[in-house]
């Protein structure tokens, strides 16, 4: 999603939701969020999950260096004990090598993602061990470009949303999807700016 589609989906709900339009008005609009698509994305998602930014960057590093090129078949080709040194877990390696096997053996096409509607893209995704909900959310809005995605089980967006909606509790993941069931089709703009507001808006 471009700074122009993202500018367009708020100019929208900032109409549909007064909470939203006040908030922008403080705050102003978010810069876009984009990712490249296919399996360097994904093999950084599975680096990422459950450590720092800094140290995901850091083993995202070690572990390119590892390959003539980001791809499947070049994974393919590094042992378990090279990615223990670059710092991959075991299970991470067992995701990894998932991923790849689940590319060249055809199970699985990045690139026919672009061409399938949201609920399908999603299916194909968590079918990969180390995929869930979320990872696969957020592939579909910052590598994707889809418009209507609004991953409800993040915590910070489900406590930005309390907080621009007054709530004195942090809403379930259940609540998050009513509450902004009236942002489609612009679901999306409207998690990017919950991001930005939950980090303007600290405690």
């Amino acid at each position: 999603m471009d700074q122009n589609t993202l500018n367009k989906g708020l100019n929208t709900l900032s109409q549909l939701d007064p909470d939203l339009k006040k908030a922008l008005a403080i705050h102003g609009k978010p810069d876009p969020r984009d990712r490249p698509q296919g399996f360097e994305t994904f093999l950084s998602t599975i680096i990422s999950q459950q450590i720092s930014t800094s140290a995901a960057t850091a083993i995202t590093a070690r572990v390119r260096r590892l390959m003539p090129e980001c791809s499947a078949a070049s994974l393919e080709k590094i042992s378990n004990t090279e990615l223990r040194q670059a710092g991959l877990s075991f299970r991470k390696i067992e995701y990894a090598r998932g991923l790849a096997e689940a590319i060249l053996a055809g199970r699985f096409n990045p690139e026919s993602l672009s061409t399938v509607d949201d609920e399908e893209a999603i299916s194909q995704i968590t079918s990969l061990r180390g995929f869930g909900q979320w990872s696969a959310e957020i592939y579909l809005m910052f590598s994707l470009g889809r418009t209507d995605i609004f991953p409800a089980d993040d915590l910070a967006l489900q406590v930005a949303l309390g907080r621009l909606k007054g709530l004195k509790e942090r809403p379930t993941a259940s609540l998050a999807r009513q509450l902004v069931s009236h942002w489609s089709p612009w679901r999306s703009a409207g998690a990017i700016f919950l991001w930005h507001y939950y980090k303007e808006t600290p405690g």
